[in-house]
């Protein structure tokens, strides 16, 4: 299996990765839209000629994103649609207003090393809102996107955003929810965001013969409100920002972080490609202890894994 490599890099951006492509007809909805690397996936999509629904919790601010996006480019159309990853209903409710086809479901919405919180049911909060809710949101639109593959002739594609932070655990099966260890913030994101890798190698193995393929995405290191439960002390000590606030100037800015999803959205080069790891606008090499905060760890792409979590995905889900 050849790695896929691109032209480009890092820095590229994701109006820099559309560049030439003509996404007319083209129907994509970005959870998390309205906010971070969300508004400027949805915003080099549009541009490119797509139709985007931004699915989001805060229906006032997708408005505002809406506006601005629709401001700044002149080809594609932007919506917005109320949805909240920890309200089941919520779920349902978009996938059954969903008319026709869907190409492409980009699983952006997150939330990362948040204080201890549990949901109604109980669950771990990162794992549900990051891994779970977007489980059953796939799921529910499971039947728009083979309608896509079908009517495009291609497969559709679902991009499951996870993240470098995955090295930090593998899915912890005998102590998913941390009713029995000690909860680590770190820990518990890391959990989720493996399972976001192993979600899209379950999507690839039980959708393909349908026309459904999944990827996994690492957008790089972003300052957005994705750090919001973070203490300021703790950035700078991490080496993120100064004491000023200003970012460390190898974080990437918005539009850089949201080329790796746009790319494995809709270019060409991905094109019937599915169950891999992605980061700076190239398939991600296996983790090496030689470089630290790169690559992917095998656990996140083992297909034993991956079914397992599947499995268990669907008991908790009913």
């Amino acid at each position: 299996m050849t790695r896929i490599t691109t032209p480009f890099t890092a820095r590229s951006t994701a109006r820099e990765v559309v560049e030439g492509l003509d996404l007319a007809g083209t129907r994509i909805v970005v959870t998390g839209g309205a906010s971070g690397i969300g508004v400027e996936t949805a915003r080099a999509l549009v541009a490119a000629g797509a139709d985007v629904t931004i699915a989001a919790r805060k229906m006032d601010q997708a408005e505002e994103v809406l506006a601005d996006i629709r401001r700044s480019t002149d080809s594609g159309t932007v919506q917005a649609a109320y949805l909240d990853l920890q309200k089941r209903d919520t779920l349902q409710a978009f996938a059954d207003d969903w008319q026709g086809p869907l190409d492409v479901l980009i699983d952006n919405a997150g939330v990362m090393a948040t204080p201890e919180t549990r949901t109604p049911e109980g669950w771990e909060l990162q794992f549900s809102n990051n891994h779970l809710g977007h489980f059953a949101l796939a799921n529910a639109l499971r039947g728009a996107l083979v309608e896509g593959a079908q009517a495009s002739g291609s497969p559709s594609r679902l991009v499951s955003l996870s993240s470098t932070g995955h090295h930090r655990s593998p899915v912890v099966f005998d102590d998913v929810m941390f009713e029995r260890r000690e909860y680590d913030p770190w820990a518990a994101y890391g959990q989720s965001k493996t399972a976001n890798s192993l979600f899209a190698v379950g999507v690839t193995s039980r959708w393909a013969d349908d026309g459904v393929l999944a990827n996994a995405v690492h957008p790089g290191g972003i300052i957005t409100p994705l750090q919001r439960h973070l203490p300021k002390q703790e950035m700078i000590d991490r080496g993120w920002i100064d004491a000023d606030g200003t970012p460390n100037p190898a974080f990437k800015s918005t539009e850089q972080g949201a080329a790796t999803s746009v790319f494995v959205a809709v270019h060409p080069l991905v094109e019937g490609v599915g169950a891999r790891y992605f980061e700076d606008v190239n398939e991600a090499e296996p983790f090496s202890d030689d470089a630290p905060g790169r690559g992917v760890k095998g656990y996140a792409l083992d297909t034993e894994q991956a079914d397992r979590l599947w499995g268990l995905s669907e008991q908790l889900l009913g």
